[in-house]
């Protein structure tokens, strides 16, 4: 098509967005645990929510653009991504009427809207890729996805300016991005897909599927949207935990996503020389060595290091994936590139994001009821949190752990600028947060410090554990390598043979 370019860079637009809101929001992870009193494993079904929702509508997109189309599905993801803008200017309001309950819930939801817009824009612009990138479509996959890691720097610049911009405000950038896209969606003719081309029947599509080899890839795509999507949405916190100083993990965090920018321009002539497969087997053993590394690390120029190999590993691995299912199954490509980016999305939101939030507080509590059983009293969340089949554990309150860090000069200088308005129900949440920082503060000298320990060991230990996920996928890697030589289903035929037409 003419205008394919154009068409490449709405998808690399998308992506941008949804690469700004997550590096945003992962940046803000800090405010909203001082500021609402969350603990880590809630603001993990937080950030979890926003991958849920991401996967499930993937799914249904990739189904429904042999009906929708392609153009129809990007104006409705458009809407959806300026609904969960809005959401977000009632965030603090609703907490001071309403408490934590009331703003876990809004913010929970406007995440789960912001991810139908993502996980609309990925149903689309992966298989629309595919077709019209027929002859190299590894390579353009990788670089459409390169729009991801380059959001990820622009939001991560963006959250330098929190505490002088409202957090609010900050979380609503990815509009700009948004909006570009939707001009071009609005604006340009799109490719029909293979089955409104009359190429392959819908069931046709689905048959081709049916056997291990992709069987093998969903469950490895699964592992990528964990390790990858899930380990994202706290490797900015973490690494501030360890590098005492949120500046330095913002930073880090930045240094890598321009590392996986550059690099992801330059998949084509790595695929040609040692293979798609090859190429995931080498980023998922390097990607596990990079997560252990940053749970050991103690020193800057050491995390640069290890931050550099576990970006090295986890670069390729989302885009490699889709160009290996396009490769092999290109009559099938929206169907089972939805399969694919549902596994991975759903995967990170209800198990990445949540369980290794669960993890931190899991090794966090343990080591502080261990160590200081008297400390973990008093700064306990007030509710139990579950994971899975896991036992119920009770965390360290984020809010308790702000205050007693900052020895209380936040909620201070809040209760301060509530003045007499500090009594209404309106700010009900705000003042049972002071009323224990006055009730405890005499204990703050002595807490600090087992409190932070604790939460340092938990950031360390999760990552830890968590680098066994890409260990895992490197023997699935391995599998499909020994067991399967062929580069594509027999009787499958590339897109470039046949001539789509154009969908209005």
């Amino acid at each position: 098509m003419e205008n394919r370019k154009k068409l490449l860079t709405a998808g690399f637009l998308t992506l941008i967005a949804a690469g700004i809101g997550f590096a945003v929001r992962a940046g803000l992870l800090d405010i909203w645990s001082k500021q609402y009193g969350f603990t880590m494993t809630e603001l993990g079904q937080i950030t979890g929510g926003g991958l849920l929702g991401f996967g499930l509508v993937i799914l249904i997109a990739g189904f429904l653009i042999d009906f929708v189309g392609y153009k129809r599905l990007m104006v409705i993801a458009l809407v959806c991504h300026v609904v969960s803008a809005l959401m977000l200017f009632a965030a603090t309001p609703v907490f001071n009427a309403s408490g934590k309950d009331a703003v876990y819930m809004l913010l929970y939801i406007s995440m789960f809207i912001f991810a139908i817009g993502n996980g609309i824009c990925e149903g689309v612009i992966n298989p629309l890729t595919a077709a019209i990138y027929p002859e190299q479509k590894t390579h353009y996959l990788n670089i459409l996805h390169a729009g991801w890691p380059a959001g990820l720097v622009i939001g991560g610049l963006i959250v330098f300016a929190k505490g002088i911009i409202g957090w609010e405000i900050l979380m609503a950038t990815f509009l700009v991005p948004v909006l570009m896209y939707g001009f071009i969606a609005v604006k340009e003719p799109f490719p029909k897909t293979a089955r409104e081309s009359g190429a392959i029947s819908y069931g046709g599509m689905f048959a081709k599927l049916i056997g291990p080899f992709f069987v093998i890839l969903l469950i490895a795509h699964a592992c990528v949207g964990y390790v990858e999507l899930g380990t994202d949405s706290w490797i900015n916190k973490i690494t501030g935990k360890i590098l005492s100083s949120v500046t330095l993990g913002t930073t880090l965090f930045i240094y890598t996503s321009v590392l996986m920018t550059a690099l992801r321009f330059f998949a084509g002539p790595i695929v040609h020389r040692i293979s798609s497969l090859g190429l995931l087997l080498l980023s998922a053993v390097v990607g596990a060595c990079g997560l252990y590394l940053i749970s050991i690390g103690d020193s800057v120029p050491f995390m640069f290091f290890a931050a550099t190999v576990y970006a090295l590993g986890k670069t390729f691995l989302w885009p490699t994936m889709l160009g290996v299912v396009g490769e092999r199954f290109p009559q099938s490509a929206t169907v089972a590139m939805a399969l694919m980016g549902f596994a991975g999305m759903t995967s990170a939101g209800l198990l990445g994001g949540p369980g290794i939030g669960y993890k931190q507080d899991y090794y966090a509590s343990q080591h502080i009821q261990q160590s200081n059983p008297e400390t973990y009293a008093r700064v306990k969340a007030p509710n139990e949190n579950q994971f899975l089949f896991f036992p119920a554990i009770t965390g360290i309150d984020g809010a308790k752990a702000g205050m007693v860090e900052d020895n209380g000069a936040a909620i201070t200088s809040e209760v301060e600028i509530a003045g007499d308005r500090i009594n209404s129900e309106d700010f009900s949440a705000l003042k049972a947060q002071y009323e224990w920082w006055e009730a405890n503060k005499e204990y703050a000298s002595t807490d600090a410090k087992p409190v932070s320990d604790a939460t340092l060991h938990g950031s360390r230990m999760a990552l830890r554990v968590t680098a066994l996920v890409p260990a895992t996928m490197a023997v699935l890697y391995l599998i499909l390598i020994v067991a399967f030589k062929a580069p594509k289903e027999e009787g499958d035929v590339h897109l470039a043979d046949e001539a789509p037409g154009t969908e209005l």
